[in-house]
């Protein structure tokens, strides 16, 4: 089965995305800042410590892991801080940029020599990224990181499809975690679907933005 590291596995998506796998078979490396109890619990190979934010601490990351292959690679890390105009914390909206838009870049850059021909890159964005898609307003910060990390994964692609690793970006819906404020759909449900199309990923699809449902989505 396929060795797959995910970003972000102490709750949430990450965590249910690590349970999954690992229950059909996957060899899962989780990753982390502080583990959870649950992620602890599952057996995985677990770094902890790793802030996708910091270039220091993913550069330990690829010592780490120097010299193992990586058939997948999830970049789920990421912060939802809310905004509202006419009051909009500057020094928050950049805290986002770090973690969702750099966090999958600098994760994906530094792991570029554990990834071989046939591996793919996810990187779990969201649909509020979408510019022709926004129909609100609203969530400056948030909106305008997804949407930049829409962009480094079509860069991704441009860089990786030669050496025959596939790129993608992945909506899981909105789902009930504390970034959600347990509002939307459970995360085993949005797992489930993430995992469906990471593994429907190919060369041949590669560079596209998809629904944890299934459709394609507008950039």
């Amino acid at each position: 089965m396929a060795t797959i590291l995910i970003t972000g596995c102490n709750r949430g998506i990450g965590l249910q995305l690590a349970t999954q796998l690992k229950a059909r078979g996957d060899t899962v490396i989780g990753v982390c800042r502080k583990p959870s109890d649950e992620v602890s619990a599952l057996g995985t190979d677990l770094i902890s410590g790793i802030d996708v934010s910091e270039a220091g601490s993913v550069a330990s990351l690829a010592t780490t892991l120097k010299g193992r292959t990586l058939d997948v690679l999830i970049n789920n890390a990421g912060i939802l801080l809310r905004d509202e105009f006419g009051s909009l914390d500057y020094d928050e909206m950049l805290t986002q940029f770090s973690v969702n838009t750099l966090g999958p870049l600098r994760v994906t850059e530094a792991l570029r020599n554990n990834l071989q021909e046939g591996s793919k890159v996810a990187i779990v964005s969201s649909r509020v990224g979408s510019i022709a898609d926004n129909g609100s307003g609203g969530y400056y910060g948030y909106r305008a990181s997804k949407t930049a990390v829409n962009q480094v994964a079509v860069n991704l692609m441009h860089e990786l499809k030669p050496r025959g690793v596939a790129v993608a970006a992945l909506h899981p819906g909105l789902v009930a975690t504390e970034m959600t404020n347990g509002q939307g759909i459970s995360p085993t449900d949005s797992a489930q679907g993430l995992i469906r199309r990471i593994d429907e990923l190919s060369i041949e699809n590669t560079g596209t933005f998809w629904h944890a449902e299934g459709y394609e989505l507008p950039w």
